[in-house]
């Protein structure tokens, strides 16, 4: 237990952070905003990394860590260490897990899976934010020609949206950054940006975000946590979360968002 009554979950974590960051002087809202695009970064850096990264003097950063609630830095790297946020260990160990609880057959992976599912989507019915997702369906509704980028984890639901948005006969293009060709110079005005990330955030998404956010050019991301980097671009935020059976995550309300919102656009336009 945190000795100082600090945030003692990632979940904790985040709500204090966008709790706090509103009302931070410079320097320090410069740290929030480091801590949150790069959480994954906190359990393997020292403070004065953390600090240069921010651009702050490690002792701002060490100020920053007792406003979260923690008595240092090295409390505070201590919760990361101890969580699987942004450094989720690596498949062998998800399974080894697994094998130790005796939660591998078949059949329990499909009962686990199936309810880890059932209330992820659970909570993104109670928990989506039906005022962003007119606000995303009109941006992208609008667009001349909707781009989307999703790489890693996140691509299943990139290629998938820009499937059913060639169905709907909805102009858009899929960036994969295949041989680090991001194709930014594509979106022009008129256009629309649809992003997907999730923590440990990719940084050729924000990347890219970060490019056309701008010129000026509507960004629509679909995300996970209400403290991603995302935010302090300007983004439509959408965001999802997933609740995960033995440090595996799946995509099941993620993906129901994603059709909801291709369909939501593919209907928007057909009526306009």
């Amino acid at each position: 237990m945190s000795e100082s009554g600090g945030p003692q979950t990632i979940k904790a974590f985040e709500d204090r952070l966008l709790e706090v960051s509103g009302s931070l002087p410079k320097r320090l809202r410069q740290c929030a905003d480091y801590v949150a695009a790069n959480k994954d970064r906190i359990a393997v850096s020292t403070v004065a990394e953390m600090a240069d990264g921010a651009g702050v003097q490690p002792s701002a950063f060490m100020r920053f860590c007792q406003i979260m609630g923690f008595t240092g830095f090295s409390e505070m790297q201590k919760l990361f260490r101890e969580s699987f946020v942004g450094g989720w260990p690596d498949y062998s160990t998800r399974l080894q897990h697994l094998r130790e609880k005796a939660e591998g057959s078949p059949s329990a992976l499909l009962a686990e899976f199936v309810e880890a599912g059932r209330l992820s989507l659970e909570n993104l019915a109670k928990t989506v934010d039906s005022q962003a997702m007119e606000v995303a369906v009109k941006q992208l509704s609008e667009a001349r020609m909707i781009h989307i980028i999703g790489l890693r984890r996140s691509f299943p639901v990139a290629s998938y949206m820009a499937y059913a948005f060639e169905k709907m006969g909805v102009p858009a293009m899929l960036h994969s950054v295949v041989g680090r060709l991001d194709n930014h110079h594509a979106i022009r005005e008129g256009d629309a940006l649809l992003a997907i990330t999730f923590s440990p955030y990719s940084a050729e998404t924000l990347e890219l975000v970060e490019q056309v956010r701008a010129r000026g050019i509507p960004v629509v991301a679909v995300t996970d946590t209400v403290v991603s980097p995302l935010r302090r671009m300007g983004a439509t935020l959408l965001s999802v979360s997933e609740v995960d059976f033995g440090a595996f995550r799946s995509l099941s309300a993620t993906l129901c968002l994603a059709i909801t919102l291709s369909v939501a656009v593919g209907t928007a336009r057909q009526d306009g």
